[in-house]
């Protein structure tokens, strides 16, 4: 297991259920779609980086989770896909109990990484 494996595995395991249990599918997904793409903790929070750049973090909250494009601009750029979440300047946030559609994290990463060149 790797350092930043090792960090998100121990962020994880702190999370309440059903919150866990949903960024643990996000975490399968994100690897799924980006499997070159490394665990490190960015800002305090689980981040899968590629190249040394953020792609996607994920972070639980006591009434939501949240997806990190790490670009303000992606959430712009994508609003009209995202209009059913709650978003902020750089968040998504999104239910519980309920992972983001794979399709729509294939869109975010694709952004992300169009967005650094890749």
């Amino acid at each position: 297991m790797t350092p930043g494996e090792k960090e998100v595995e121990q962020y994880l395991s702190a999370v309440p259920e059903p919150q866990q249990s949903t960024l643990r599918a996000l975490r399968v997904t994100v690897k799924e779609l980006l499997p070159s793409g490394e665990d490190a903790m960015s800002y305090g929070v689980p981040a899968v980086v590629f190249n040394g750049k953020a792609i996607a973090g994920y972070a639980s909250a006591k009434n939501h989770c949240s997806y990190f494009p790490h670009s303000a601009q992606i959430i712009e750029d994508l609003s009209s896909d995202l209009a059913q979440y709650d978003c902020s300047k750089g968040t998504l946030r999104f239910s519980i109990d309920k992972p983001l559609p794979k399709a729509l994290i294939k869109k975010l990463i694709r952004a992300r990484l169009s967005q650094l060149g890749f």
